[in-house]
């Protein structure tokens, strides 16, 4: 497992065909290792094996229609007829639905032809397919040259942050090349907006809102913020949304806590300018998006503004002397690290902890505080589980190996390098809030 997919599948004459991958697809199925570092490697080959083996799929579609191209062009055939023929031959060859082959058919073009730092990181297996397409997605709408800046403004994010945190920085920074475009995109999308019911096992459905922003943000915060005052060990936080969701759609209960909140993190040049501004479990929004919501006097959703200084390195400090992270100093941490910090997850933070435990004398501070979701901060107590560093960055080592994390870069900062980390945070006024020096912080 450890040789490249190259190595051991290549014809005599040196190109790859079908039966050499079948091949090599017929070893696979051997013994595996018993020293566990030696397993955990081997899982990592197979992921990035996997992801590589799309990126080959990809040139090999390309490859395709522009065989089918150069076939039917003589023939008079238009090529939207040709490349609606290759999607459905690709969808085939995949055993997928036709319209997804079309789209797998776009986005090999895009990726092979249009995004060379996406189409390298997808070649040696750092990032997924899933990855590619989320920055596909994000740059539709761009011209090819500004697709190609953003393709090379993520590049040193490419399997490096989490699939949330890339998708994001690669939407921000869509935003700032083409403004107008994207929110042409906007308004395209707000004309869509509509509720769906699809089946899901063990007789339930996935009832789905496609709503606008500030919309789909403020009813998952009156959810949530309903649910942390009526859950119980016996009803947790999920169920209790729901029920309070189904109570509320279908008039059974009305909403006894109307007074909903959406925090919205700008810079001073997103009310002057195109810098995007942030909103939390959520990613980037235009400035002409977040002065709207600034300016409506008559909006009955509650939207309270964090500004950040452009080109600060330096966060705001907050301390305490309990033990707990509480009251303000949780809610600034919560709004920097915006998702779980444990590297490649996405999971909503439901902790607050210290990067040093406190046993071990780490001060319940700012600079040694994350957030995380439930399953990571339990998990980090396994003592062959190890994370070191800072708020700035984190390492985790586990099993051998070894990633590192750092906050998503806040509104008018750069997204974070490998050569820049220590301008990944951003210094935020409190303009709602007189922090206390002390553990007397309010809930």
């Amino acid at each position: 497992m450890n040789d490249t997919l190259q190595d051991v599948t290549e014809t005599p004459s040196g190109a790859l065909d079908a039966s050499a991958v079948r091949a090599f697809h017929d070893r696979l199925d051997g013994d595996v290792a018993v020293d566990t570092d030696d397993l955990l490697a081997e899982i990592r080959a197979c992921e990035e094996l996997k992801n590589a083996l799309t990126a080959r799929q990809a040139r090999v579609a390309v490859a395709v229609h522009e065989d089918q191209l150069a076939r039917d062009v003589p023939r008079g055939i238009s090529k939207a007829d040709t490349a609606r023929e290759v999607g459905a031959k690709v969808a085939v060859a995949r055993r997928c639905a036709p319209h997804l082959g079309s789209r797998l058919l776009g986005l090999a073009h895009a990726v092979t032809e249009e995004m060379p730092h996406t189409r390298d990181a997808l070649a040696a297996g750092v990032i997924s397919e899933w990855d590619a397409t989320a920055l596909c997605r994000e740059t539709a709408c761009l011209s090819r040259e500004d697709r190609a800046a953003v393709d090379a403004a993520v590049a040193d994010q490419l399997g490096t942050v989490s699939h949330r945190q890339l998708e994001s920085s690669a939407r921000g920074h869509a935003y700032r090349l083409d403004p107008e475009a994207v929110a042409a995109r906007r308004a395209r999308a707000e004309s869509e907006r509509r509720v769906t019911l699809r089946p899901a096992p063990d007789c339930m459905t996935r009832l789905t809102a496609f709503l606008p922003v500030k919309d789909g943000v403020a009813c998952f915060a009156a959810l949530s913020a309903y649910a942390n005052a009526h859950a119980t060990p016996e009803h947790p936080r999920g169920q209790v949304m729901a029920d309070a969701l189904v109570e509320r759609v279908t008039g059974r209960a009305a909403a006894d806590d109307p007074d909903v909140e959406v925090n919205l993190m700008m810079s001073l040049d997103s009310l002057t300018g195109d810098a995007p501004a942030y909103v939390p479990d959520y990613g980037p929004i235009p400035a002409d998006l977040a002065r709207e919501w600034v300016g409506d006097p008559e909006q009955k959703i509650k939207v309270r503004r964090l500004f950040t200084f452009p080109g600060s390195g330096d966060l705001v400090g907050m301390e305490s002397r309990a033990r707990c992270y509480t009251g303000l100093l949780a809610k600034f941490i919560k709004l920097r690290d915006q998702t779980c910090r444990t590297p490649f997850c996405s999971a909503p933070i439901r902790h607050i902890d210290h990067i040093t435990p406190y046993a071990e004398g780490g001060p319940t501070t700012e600079r040694n505080g994350q957030g995380l979701c439930e399953r990571c901060n339990y998990g980090r107590e396994h003592p062959d589980h190890e994370v070191t560093g800072d708020a700035t960055e984190t390492t985790t080592v586990i099993g051998g190996l070894v990633a590192t994390s750092h906050p998503p870069s806040q509104p008018g900062m750069p997204p974070p390098t490998r050569s820049h980390v220590e301008r990944t945070l951003i210094d935020v006024t409190w303009t709602y809030y007189t922090v206390p020096p002390d553990d007397d912080q309010p809930d």
